[in-house]
């Protein structure tokens, strides 16, 4: 087989504080069937450090941004991972990008190390004999993984970057210059110079062979003003090495078949459980349609807009059940909805991976009212679930929903609803006609149908990540 080594600061099945653990774990296992092993690098954080005390030792280096680094190889649920231990960058209280003070003042470097490790490990290969023959970086926490290489002279392995949200760019202070082991002579417009500064996104870039986003419709937002955040003019120079590569779910985890009421396209009962259970759980009674949104509370997401277009919902029949947090604003306001509407509105402040699943189980439909989504997955598992989606027309939510107009209940394609711009007026709107389709039963059966009969899995995102890293192979 041949061989990818995927460079990323978070995996499922060990941490997960976003959609890029989902992805990153999720591609040795679907890439495996088009005939490439991936391994994938990530810290060793500390609640990962018990791992490695029975896993084999396969790099070191004495000197990494400050003290010793060491790399260990295992398998954790099918995935075969390599754990960069470096104590003095991972081991510590709080997330992996920040405590509760704020981002660690050493990102820069603790990231860098990342980087670092695995340009040599794809430069000089492991002790047990294996080398990749691409690398793959993801998003900027491991963005200096391709300079490095490409900065350190000939090399004979392909590379490529994945932009999950180019919202975060890894902006580092100039002086780091040396410190994070860059040269001097690439600081300038066209390669490193970033706003008199460094940005690690950057710099995978201008280095990489090719560059990926995680949908279609977001490798062309990107190379516009709007959505391209100070990068689009480095993308659009690159625009013939960018794709947009659409992320997956995993079929198995995500199944309305292994839910604790089953169900399916052809037998919904288990999903009228579903519902009644979710409605009890939470001492809610909706006439019309329960929607569910599960969400970090952020403008971003669109969350602001709910406590304008809510009411209105509310009064037509709908219903709300909300998990998430963040912007404490958000979470305050979205509270005030549960005491404004009592047995209509549920608000759980926090995450609980079980309860998504009770949710998109039980929902009617998914509320995803995004600014901007790279590629979403919340509207992924709705379709899977007949959980109808909502959505912003924006990057991977464009790309993965059919909207409900006349044209396509005419031709019986239609998925969900979709609204732009991201605005009250036209979330409303949507809101709106979400209640006339769910007072259809027929009409709403269908496209419930035809949502979960969308493909949504990894297979043909697998089949262009491997036809990709054959482009970048070296001879």
């Amino acid at each position: 087989m041949k061989r990818v080594l995927s460079v990323a600061s978070e995996s499922v099945p060990l941490l997960k504080t976003g959609g890029l653990a989902d992805v990153v774990g999720a591609l040795p296992g679907a890439l495996a069937a088009e005939g490439w092993q991936m391994r994938v690098l990530m810290p060793a954080y500390r609640a990962l450090r018990p791992l490695i005390a029975g896993w084999a030792e396969v790099f070191a280096e004495e000197d990494l941004f400050g003290g010793p680094g060491r790399v260990y190889a295992g398998e954790v649920a099918g995935v075969a991972m390599l754990l960069l231990d470096a104590p003095h960058l991972y081991d510590r209280e709080g997330g992996p990008y920040n405590a509760a003070g704020g981002d660690w003042p050493d990102n820069a470097q603790r990231f860098a190390a990342l980087s670092w490790i695995g340009a040599r490990i794809a430069r000089e290969g492991l002790a047990d004999g294996w080398r990749p023959q691409v690398l793959h970086a993801h998003d900027w926490q491991a963005g200096f993984a391709p300079a490095y290489l490409a900065f350190g002279g000939a090399r004979d392995v392909g590379t490529v970057i994945t932009i999950h949200n180019i919202a975060f760019q890894g902006w580092a202070e100039v002086g780091l210059l040396r410190q994070l082991r860059l040269p001097a002579h690439e600081f300038h417009p066209g390669s490193l110079e970033y706003y008199g500064g460094l940005s690690s996104l950057k710099a995978a870039l201008v280095t990489a062979d090719k560059i990926t986003t995680v949908s279609p419709s977001y490798a062309a937002e990107l190379m516009r003003p709007e959505f391209g955040m100070g990068l689009e003019g480095v993308i659009v120079a690159r625009a013939a090495d960018v794709q947009g590569i659409l992320n997956g779910v995993d079929e198995t985890v995500w199944s309305p078949e292994v839910e604790p009421r089953p169900y399916s396209a052809r037998r919904m009962k288990g999903k009228a459980a579903s519902r009644a259970a979710l409605c009890a759980e939470f001492g809610l009674e909706v006439p019309g349609p329960l929607a569910i949104v599960v969400s970090r509370m952020t403008d971003q997401k669109g969350i602001d807009l709910l406590p304008e277009v809510l009411p209105e919902f509310i009064r037509g029949g709908g219903g709300l059940v909300m998990l998430g947090s963040g912007d404490p604003a958000l979470e305050a306001a979205m509270l005030a909805l549960v005491a404004r509407f009592p047995g209509r509105v549920a608000v759980r402040i926090g995450y609980d991976e079980a309860l998504s699943h009770r949710m998109f189980a039980g929902g009617d439909a998914v509320l995803v009212p995004s600014r901007f989504e790279p590629c979403g997955l919340t509207q992924m598992y709705g379709l899977r679930y007949g959980t109808v989606p909502v959505v912003a027309a924006v990057g991977g939510l464009a790309d993965t929903v059919i909207h409900a107009n006349p044209a396509a209940l005419a031709a019986d394609v239609a998925t969900g609803l979709t609204f732009q711009p991201t605005d009250a007026p036209a979330f409303a709107e949507a809101l709106r006609r979400l209640l006339a389709l769910h007072r259809d039963p027929a009409l709403w059966a269908r496209v419930q149908k035809h949502a979960m009969a969308q493909p949504v899995g990894w297979q043909t995102s697998a089949a262009a990540y491997a036809k990709l890293y054959e482009s970048v192979l070296r001879a």
